[in-house]
């Protein structure tokens, strides 16, 4: 889907950019927080892969220190209250399923639903993006194909054992993240991130992601359907 926006055209100094921009740049910020803690958990749950793990929650704490320098850069305050509500429904589904033991619902909310969901943000965001923080942001997003990549090579190894899990995982957790996009839709518009080519792309992601674990496409669109009627 093509950007009918260019960055020439945005003021990144208005008000109401600016206003945007605070929670959009606290959502990424918390985004990289809940990730860098939920990779740290998936290393305890996971000791063979600790090494793995440990490695991937640095890189998310390396992107958070990027994405507060973005907001420093336009010296926009992020709103962290409204970032960590924001999350908080994945947020519980991850401590609940971590504290059961629920390796492979660990690993669908964090590394396909909040990997897919970050990958289609900054795809789209990128294009419309101030220069600093496009030069973050595509940095980042290189790495968070390593992490999904992660995610994916796991649950294939353990597919059949996994299936059924994942398949409630994902009727729990798909929901949210149409509930999520539509609550950061008016800000993502301001800064010319249309919701249709985040739901799209986050969409293709995802649905990519299920194929390279085993699903079949059949699965795949009755999978992707979870909740999307409120998107």
């Amino acid at each position: 889907m093509q950007q009918i926006t260019e960055p020439s055209e945005i003021d990144f100094q208005s008000e109401k950019y600016k206003d945007a921009y605070s929670r959009i740049n606290a959502i990424v910020i918390e985004g990289e927080q809940e990730a860098y803690e939920n990779y740290i958990q998936l290393a305890q749950l996971l000791p063979t892969h600790k090494e793995d793990l440990i490695r991937l929650s640095k890189m998310e704490s390396r992107h958070k220190k990027g994405f507060e320098a973005c907001g420093r850069n336009l010296q926009v305050e992020p709103d962290l209250q409204f970032a960590k509500e924001f999350f908080s429904g994945l947020h519980s589904n991850f401590q609940k399923a971590a504290a059961e033991g629920k390796v492979v619902t660990c690993l669908l909310i964090q590394a396909l639903i909040i990997e897919c969901f970050a990958i289609a943000a900054y795809n789209i965001y990128i294009p419309v993006a101030d220069d600093f923080a496009r030069k973050i942001t595509e940095g980042v997003v290189k790495d968070e194909y390593s992490h999904l990549n992660f995610g994916e090579v796991w649950l294939k190894d353990n597919f059949e054992a996994s299936k059924t899990e994942l398949e409630e995982a994902n009727r729990q957790n798909l929901p949210l993240v149409w509930k999520m996009l539509n609550q950061v839709a008016d800000d993502a518009e301001v800064l010319a991130m249309e919701k249709d080519a985040l739901v799209e792309d986050f969409m293709i992601q995802y649905g990519e992601a299920l194929s390279n674990i085993g699903f079949t496409t059949r699965d795949i669109m009755r999978l992707s359907a979870y909740g999307l009627v409120a998107a």
